[in-house]
């Protein structure tokens, strides 16, 4: 009796332990069907990015879920925008392998890649930033700005932040 017990606290730990992974790394991740808004800002001005072989997944979960990877053209990023102040590569999940946040946090530092704004506010409190690379080579992934921050945190936001009970966020694809 006590080894049917055992082997059926383990089978149930077991089944736990694979319900906990999914639902991190797999459950609340899709990928983006259609097309993805890729732009960077430009003053209060949004130019199309021109990326190809994109490949994006959104969580359902959180606006902090997105992650990007593409190719693209411009010979010349730095002189596209300004410079995101504090890019901060978010985790993706493993099996999301084209996007390594410790390799892109590391490109970032070194200067081999650029971080630009890409979309303020795609959702309450949250920018896209978008990371190129001269070779070609882009990102994009979703970060807390100062709104974000503030709100989340419980301070008082100001003036400089959105109305959230009127604010509209981005669609996928409608620029």
């Amino acid at each position: 009796m006590g080894k049917v017990v055992i082997i059926a606290i383990l089978v149930a730990a077991l089944l736990g332990g694979i319900g906990i992974w999914y639902t991190n790394n797999r459950a609340f991740y899709a990928a983006i069907d259609g097309p993805v808004t890729l732009t960077l800002t430009q003053g209060d001005d949004l130019s199309t990015l021109p990326a190809r072989d994109v490949d994006a997944i959104a969580s359902t979960s959180s606006p902090l879920g997105f992650r990007a990877c593409f190719q693209h053209d411009l010979t010349t990023p730095e002189d596209l925008a300004d410079a995101y102040a504090s890019p901060e590569p978010t985790v993706a999940p493993g099996w999301f392998d084209c996007f390594d946040a410790s390799a892109l946090a590391a490109l970032l530092t070194s200067g081999e890649a650029r971080a630009f704004t890409a979309y303020k506010n795609v959702q309450f409190g949250v920018d896209r930033v978008v990371a190129l690379t001269p070779d070609g080579r882009g990102w994009a992934w979703h970060q807390l700005n100062e709104c974000g921050k503030k709100s989340y945190d419980g301070t008082p936001v100001g003036e400089a932040c959105p109305d959230r009970a009127t604010y509209t966020p981005l669609t996928e694809g409608s620029l």
